[in-house]
């Protein structure tokens, strides 16, 4: 391939000019503080959603060791009402 010469009106790049280095006028612990509240801020989401897991599977485990023992207490409440209105029943003229 044969280089193309531009236009003599066209301008053209003759020098590569080179940014200087960002100078922050901020203290380096704020910069650390944004930092560490970025973080936060991304992990808050999956955080949250962690916590809600482990709840909702201590809940269920609770909830599977404390039914049988609401079903027998309901169980004998039932049965201690049930024989006190018999007895009343019975006790009636």
């Amino acid at each position: 391939m044969s280089a193309r010469v531009p236009p003599r009106n066209v301008p053209t790049l003759t020098e590569v000019v080179q940014r200087p280095p960002h100078a922050s006028s901020e203290p380096a612990g704020a910069r650390e503080e944004r930092l560490v509240q970025r973080i936060l801020q991304r992990l808050e989401v999956d955080l949250d959603q962690r916590l809600r897991e482990v709840i909702a599977s201590l809940v269920v485990e609770q909830t599977r060791t404390l039914g049988p023992l609401v079903r027998e207490e309901l169980e004998a409440s039932v049965r201690a009402a049930v024989l006190e209105a018999l007895s009343q029943e019975r006790d009636q003229p």
